[in-house]
């Protein structure tokens, strides 16, 4: 916020506070109302065109609304292509039934959905997608804010979550309601990114070699609790691949009790130096699969 303050040389400014989802980034770029591509960020050169798989995400619009007659000829839009709680446990639960590998978290179960060869798979999987920037030359207003309150007119999906701050205060008071409220979402957040909400003040501030001078991103700790490792059994999937699972006392962990945690392999186990009968701590994050990640002492 001094940073910001500094860059302005003391001129004010509002921030814009949005919810940080947990997800994988997707440029979507339009021309004359239509999408004609969607790339993933990839290694923040290079990208993947995964066009057709989104198509198929009922959430993104493949020819906009014209209602208020606005829409710039061309223009991109940005945002996270997610997997909902919702359908990453179906999809889990139908994988665990198949004997197949089950997904660590909804990114990894969004990004493998998004790379299928199959758009049909991608269709069933019951993907979702929140649009958190627009970019273009014509893009007509200087606030972040009103511009993505304008693109959910033309019909995309943007959080109704998003705050305007105009003080350290308010924007404190963001991040303490939603480090406790997030967790009552229908999909995975670990965080709030904060924005200049003037895209002149965002211009003047420019950018460091790897990231924006006028954006950040405030990151939730995640959540542990402490519990009691019990036994250890060995999952053995489809693939012949066997996984030690712990089994512990039930606890209650983000809203769930939780009582099996993976421990991935025998190299992690003997790096946590774990003994039946240890109290240990669990974490799940942004992740639903609980993990233990280290001894209570």
């Amino acid at each position: 916020y001094q940073r910001v303050s500094d860059g302005l040389h003391g001129q004010p400014f509002q921030l814009c506070a949005e919810l940080k989802y947990d997800g994988l980034s997707i440029s979507l770029h339009y021309k004359n109302g239509k999408l004609i591509q969607a790339v993933t960020r990839g290694d923040g050169v290079l990208g993947d065109d995964v066009t057709a798989n989104v198509r198929t995400i009922r959430t993104i619009p493949l020819v906009l609304s014209n209602a208020h007659g606005n829409i710039p000829d061309e223009f991109e839009i940005r945002g996270e292509i997610l997997m909902p709680w919702k359908s990453f446990e179906r999809l889990n639960m139908e994988r665990h039934n198949a004997g197949d590998a089950i997904f660590a978290n909804p990114r990894n179960a969004a990004s493998g959905t998004l790379k299928s060869k199959d758009p049909k798979t991608v269709s069933q999987r019951g993907l979702d997608a929140y649009l958190y920037y627009l970019l273009g030359e014509n893009i007509a207003g200087d606030s972040h804010y009103e511009n993505m309150i304008t693109a959910r007119s033309w019909g995309f999906k943007v959080s109704n979550d998003m705050k305007l701050c105009n003080s350290l205060d308010e924007l404190w008071q963001y991040i303490s309601y939603w480090d406790n409220m997030r967790k009552q979402l229908p999909v995975a957040t670990d965080g709030i990114v904060i924005k200049v909400n003037s895209l002149a003040q965002q211009k003047a501030l420019g950018m460091t070699a790897k990231s924006p001078r006028w954006a950040i991103a405030y990151k939730f700790q995640a959540e542990q609790a402490s519990t009691i490792l019990r036994e250890v059994t060995f999952q053995v999937g489809r693939t012949g691949v066997v996984t030690p699972v712990a089994n512990m006392d039930s606890v209650l962990l983000s809203g769930t009790m939780v009582h099996r945690a993976t421990l991935h392999n025998a190299d992690v186990m003997d790096a946590l130096d774990l003994h039946i009968g240890d109290h240990v701590l669990i974490e799940k994050g942004g992740e639903i699969i609980p993990k233990i990640v280290g001894k209570e002492t």
